[in-house]
């Protein structure tokens, strides 16, 4: 017969104790990590309190007939983004306050809104060139719900910016301006702005990234942050953590019209550059190199002798620029500007851009495989921009024939392309050729840095090819010239 046991445990005190000392420690580590993690977040509350008196929202009317492209945050805009927004959105657009109209047959004023900031107690305001972009009529509110006219002092669409005038402005309030040079990726950055019209809405993320060149701005190293950006956020200020304004706020990249986690911003150094010379002289002017650059990929790179990829390839160097003045060749690779270095394509228009006119800058090239250094005085920026991006050089790899048939080039087309010597195109196959990018009437003027002014020229520099090796192809295509890699 099995017999059955009970085991009682008896109570300790000292063990409990133990316990609840231990219950008691934990609660306290736990509670003291939190609390650690909340002191390290930013707290913005002072900050926008100081800071929101000196943004504005900025509301226009155009008189221009409606019918055209509109316009969303400096974006076309269509009814396809409406249905894209909640409801409430949907109507806000379409309603009788919607800054865009009614719809495409209705002729009425069109309106538009945005955001900006006061850098000067007289009332100069800061803003975006599309918020203002054709309008006839500009009011500026501020944050005690004053609503005051304002007149366009000048705008400049390279950077989109412009800069207004409040009427009977008289000590008003501003921001304090710091210097996005001292910017760091991963800083704390917060935004005050209108997004769809809900006025003084405070958003903020971190510097995602620096120096962001985009295509229609050349000219602008735009600041990539996280910080929310919506349409009516376009022209508002961008603040660190000391409550200086380093940025303003531009342009989003987006699929649908809204927010999507990217937006980029205007260094304030550039901006505050463009509003002296507006307020000065009504005109920005900006430094001019004339050539025509490409970024220089991995392929480049191993046909110009580079350990890695870096620097701006020059492709062209246009004809009477400070460029060609200076010595500048088609071929060199900018690896300095002025003492600073130049990394991508990228980076080289808006140094160019930000050098005093008639300013001699000393651009260190790789040339033949050497660096060297050349002395160019800095032109001004014609109408159209005098530093351009080329097409990006494709690149491809074979050991096949090049398989592609060249033939002399006609005098008509050298003159109306503006080229002395090369040949031709005028087939290409499977092939080496075909692979780097190279297409019939693409004009070969160098291969491999040798120059190519006839077919036995060209004829000599196939047969010298390095096998299996990149080597650079320079080609004049629509009257420009582009650098593309090819391994025999």
């Amino acid at each position: 017969m099995l017999r059955a046991t009970t085991a009682v445990s008896q109570f300790s005190p000292a063990l409990f104790a133990k316990n609840v000392l231990g219950s008691l420690l934990a609660i306290i580590l736990v509670a003291w990590s939190q609390a650690g993690l909340a002191a390290a977040l930013p707290d913005f509350t002072e900050l926008v309190e100081k800071n929101a008196a000196a943004v504005v929202n900025i509301s226009t009317t155009s008189n221009a007939p409606a019918g055209g492209n509109k316009r969303f945050h400096g974006l076309p805009f269509d009814e396809r983004q409406l249905e894209q927004l909640p409801e409430f959105f949907q109507e806000f657009f379409r309603g009788p306050q919607s800054p865009f109209g009614h719809g495409p047959s209705e002729s009425r004023p069109r309106r538009s809104m945005g955001s900006g900031f006061i850098v000067s107690a007289d009332g100069y305001v800061l803003t975006n060139n599309h918020v203002v972009e054709d309008a006839d009529e500009i009011i500026v509110r501020l944050n005690d719900r004053r609503e005051l006219p304002a007149t366009l002092i000048g705008t400049d669409p390279r950077s989109d910016m412009a800069v207004l005038k409040i009427e009977n402005g008289d000590d008003l309030p501003v921001v304090k301006t710091g210097r996005s040079k001292d910017l760091k990726v991963g800083e704390w950055v917060f935004a005050i702005g209108s997004p769809f019209g809900f006025d003084y809405t405070v958003t903020a993320g971190i510097v995602s990234a620096l120096g962001r060149s985009l295509p229609s701005e050349n000219y602008v190293p735009f600041i990539q942050t996280d910080v929310a950006i919506n349409p009516g956020n376009s022209g508002g200020p961008l603040f660190n953590l000391n409550g200086e304004v380093i940025g303003i706020n531009s342009q989003i990249y987006t699929r649908s019209g809204g927010f999507m986690g990217v937006s980029f911003a205007i260094p304030i150094d550039d901006a505050m550059s463009v509003f002296r010379q507006i307020r000065d002289k009504g005109v920005v002017s900006r430094g001019w190199l004339g050539v025509l650059i490409q970024e220089v990929n991995r392929d480049l790179a191993e046909s110009f002798g580079l350990r890695r990829p870096r620097g701006a390839l020059i492709a062209e160097v246009m004809a009477g620029s400070p460029a060609q003045e200076g010595g500048l060749q088609s071929g060199d690779i900018v690896l300095e500007y002025d003492g600073e270095d130049v990394q991508r394509s990228s980076d080289l228009p808006p140094m160019v851009g930000r050098t005093p006119v008639g300013e001699t800058a000393r651009l260190t090239v790789l040339r033949g495989g050497k660096e060297i250094a050349v002395d160019v005085e800095i032109g001004q920026l014609p109408d159209e921009n005098g530093v351009q991006q080329a097409a990006p050089a494709e690149s491809g790899s074979s050991t096949s024939p090049l398989g592609m048939t060249v033939e002399p080039l006609p005098s008509d087309l050298a003159d109306s392309i503006g080229v002395s010597g090369g040949v031709v195109v005028t087939a290409v196959n499977r092939g080496p050729a075909y692979n780097a990018g190279i297409r019939a009437r693409d004009v070969i003027t160098e291969i491999n840095r040798e120059t190519v002014s006839s077919v036995d020229d060209f004829q000599k520099a196939i047969k010298a090819l390095p096998e299996g090796r990149a080597v650079s192809v320079r080609v004049v295509r629509q009257g420009r010239a582009i650098y593309l890699v090819m391994k025999p």
